[in-house]
């Protein structure tokens, strides 16, 4: 009888366990949605942003005080590439060039909205709408990309796409964070480099900066220089920041180019090395141009610091960029920590050509912006070599004389914040407007 009470239990819990798992089975495709949902660990949707430094065993204080003199010697040191203009106007210099660019004015600007600094941001804004930006013709809303500071003209009107990238996602954080009633309607500003963007054309040989066919941004939104790209220029984290925050009706164009751009990276860093050309067709082919042949050079240093930003911000392609990690910082190891040069051909070897720094320098050097990016990548994979590597480096002249306080230290004050857990999606944090 006991037995048989027994059996009648475990009978009836059989049951219960099979009709517990049908109906699981019958849900699983959308219990698989919400897992991976609620299991992403991705900064975006935790709200955690991991500080590699702090976990390395540096102290915090240490961490913030380098990630402010950082700021202090590109922003107010003696060797500063930010210049006020009266009380209401600023812009950063590449200093080697003689000009300013929309790449240092936008990237300023997220300096200032990730570092919580309104009124240099405000200031950088201002100057770069006077001077920078179209306000009429078939390039209105876009900016022209070189200025001359001391003729006070612009040097060429036509842009490169990826200044009006960062002037966009830039302008989308500082709402988020300081709302639109404070003396600049930031929202508005961003929507309005937007939707012009969205009547580009053709008209005058002016485009989208994005290749609508391809879903790929172009090198310049002009000519047959729309139909070609710059891998330094995709940075997916981005547009699934402007999928989320642009509210102009193209959020899905704009989660697809993401998801593109992704694919793309694939392409266009080599499976070995992982070293990607500065310039590529859309297929993510080099793309050698007339200024020189196709190779890993400047714009190029930016790619891995892209990449270990989309990991943190939104983990959509871990696996892959995993392997990537690795496989460029065993690269870089491999050509020697503390010596590795900053060009390459993507399998590796040295490239004939030797692009200039500037109008004076064409050698190959240790270059700290490309340490610090490559240091970044310990976001994905974390390495202390790379890490304490970064950690002990100075943004000073070398020993020929060579100093770039713009474009190495730019790149190294945005790997800095990255690797402190500076760098964020900024979210809203308040209605304001």
């Amino acid at each position: 009888m006991i037995f048989k009470g027994v059996y009648c239990n475990i009978k009836i819990a059989f049951l219960i366990f099979g009709m517990c798992l049908s109906i699981y089975m019958a849900d699983a495709g959308n219990s698989r949605k919400i897992s991976k949902k609620e299991q992403n660990k991705a900064a975006f949707y935790t709200g955690k942003y991991p500080n590699v430094f702090l976990e390395a065993g540096y102290n915090q204080n240490e961490i913030d005080q380098k990630v402010e003199k950082a700021y202090n010697d590109l922003f107010e040191g003696s060797n500063r590439i930010y210049f006020e203009v009266g009380d209401s106007m600023a812009y950063l210099s590449d200093i080697k060039n003689h000009d300013v660019r929309t790449e240092g004015l936008s990237y300023g600007m997220m300096v200032a909205v990730q570092l919580d600094k309104k009124e240099v941001f405000d200031i950088i804004w201002r100057w770069s709408k006077k001077y920078m930006q179209h306000q009429s013709g078939p390039r209105e809303g876009y900016f022209a990309w070189s200025f001359d500071p001391v003729k006070m003209k612009q040097n060429s009107p036509g842009s490169a796409s990826d200044g009006e990238l960062y002037f966009i996602t830039s302008l989308l954080f500082a709402s988020n964070r300081w709302g639109n009633i404070t003396g600049i309607d930031y929202y508005a500003e961003a929507r309005r480099i937007l939707d012009a963007m969205w009547k580009k054309d053709g008209t005058g040989n002016i485009y989208n900066l994005i290749n609508v066919e391809h879903k790929q941004i172009s090198f310049v939104p002009e000519g047959g220089a729309y139909n070609w790209t710059d891998p330094s220029y995709h940075l997916p984290a981005f547009m699934d920041v402007w999928a989320i925050y642009a509210k102009d009706g193209h959020e899905q164009f704009y989660r697809d180019c993401a998801d593109t751009s992704r694919v793309f990276l694939h392409r266009a860093c080599h499976p070995v090395t992982g070293l990607n050309a500065d310039y590529t067709d859309f297929s993510g082919q080099a793309h050698s141009s007339r200024w020189m042949p196709a190779a890993f050079r400047y714009d190029s240093w930016r790619v891995p610091m892209n990449i270990s930003m989309d990991y943190i911000w939104f983990g959509k392609d871990k696996q892959w960029q995993q392997n990537y990690a690795k496989r460029i910082q065993s690269f870089f190891k491999s050509k020697g920590i503390n010596t590795f040069e900053d060009q390459f051909n993507m399998d590796g070897s040295k490239p004939e050509f030797i692009l200039k720094s500037g109008s004076d320098f064409q050698r190959l050097r240790h270059s700290i912006g490309l340490v610090a990016t490559v240091a970044s990548t310990s976001l994905i994979n974390q390495d202390l070599d790379y890490i304490q590597t970064l950690w002990k480096a100075k943004l000073e002249p070398y020993d020929d004389g060579y100093f770039d306080p713009y474009y190495d230290g730019l790149l190294y004050l945005f790997s800095l914040m990255h690797l402190s857990g500076k760098y964020q999606v900024i979210v809203p944090v308040q209605k304001l407007n």
